[in-house]
């Protein structure tokens, strides 16, 4: 909730429920999943979505504001879970599909650490990315306890994962990648014209009643709607242009 850019975004209304609604909804209908489960911080500026989680039966977890990576390793050993499926809230077009790719290649045993390929861990592998918005993260529960053992920088502990994944040798660690390039579409929602973009592929896609549109809807409805996906592309290209600098 105390999100600097968009304050409250996770709980703003789109299409009739709030944002989290959304991704727990589609979380849910990833085949390869068991539960779902909303970690949160245990502050007060977060007591309305542990409140929204109690209302409408959603297993919820109240940890470390600050300490994510402490709060994710408690949520899993609590709740048992092995291994470990990381959405991050403000993707409310994540798509299961992409979900179960990630699980399927975490399943043949080869990787303790397995991503979509979008956001900062995409930038390592070659190929063709997601949208920011699509990212899927799934490791051991023995590799995040040991990286809630051995992670002591703060940009570690905040952002959960990247101590499994920034240091090649450290763990094994593998990527899904989508069939095309898709990275100039920008699927997230950090700003307010994030969330525009969202609402109105909301709008536009389950206008006809459907309960749910995937990643190749969206694709397709941007690519004969490009005044669409405008609306957030200099977001897009600043994160772009962050990134060749950080290369350079």
């Amino acid at each position: 909730m105390a999100s600097t850019r968009l304050p409250g975004k996770v709980l703003r209304p789109l299409a009739g429920e709030p944002m989290l609604w959304h991704v727990v909804e589609r979380a849910r209908r990833a085949q390869g999943l068991d539960h779902v489960i909303v970690a949160t911080s245990s502050t007060a500026a977060d007591e309305p979505i542990r409140s929204f989680c109690y209302r409408r039966g959603i297993a919820v977890f109240a940890g470390s504001e600050n300490d994510v990576l402490d709060r994710y390793c408690r949520a899993a050993t609590e709740f048992g879970a092995d291994p470990v499926v990381r959405i991050t809230a403000d993707c409310p077009l994540i798509d299961p599909d992409v979900i179960d790719r990630a699980l399927s290649l975490y399943r043949t045993g080869r990787y303790d650490y397995v991503a979509s390929a979008a956001g900062a861990v995409g930038r390592l592998f070659d190929g063709g990315r997601y949208p920011d918005g699509l990212s899927v993260e799934i490791c051991s529960l023995m590799a995040l306890s040991r990286a809630q053992q051995e992670a002591h920088e703060p940009s570690d502990r905040e952002h959960v994962t990247p101590y499994l994944w920034q240091v090649p040798g450290r763990f094994r660690v593998g990527v899904v990648c989508p069939p095309t390039d898709l990275s100039h579409f920008r699927l997230t929602v950090d700003y307010e014209e994030d969330f525009e973009l969202v609402s109105r592929l909301y709008a536009a896609l389950s206008s006809d009643g459907r309960p749910f549109f995937g990643l190749d809807e969206v694709v397709a409805y941007l690519e004969d709607h490009p005044e669409l996906a405008a609306i957030n592309s200099e977001r897009a290209a600043a994160v772009v242009l962050l990134e060749r600098r950080e290369a350079a």
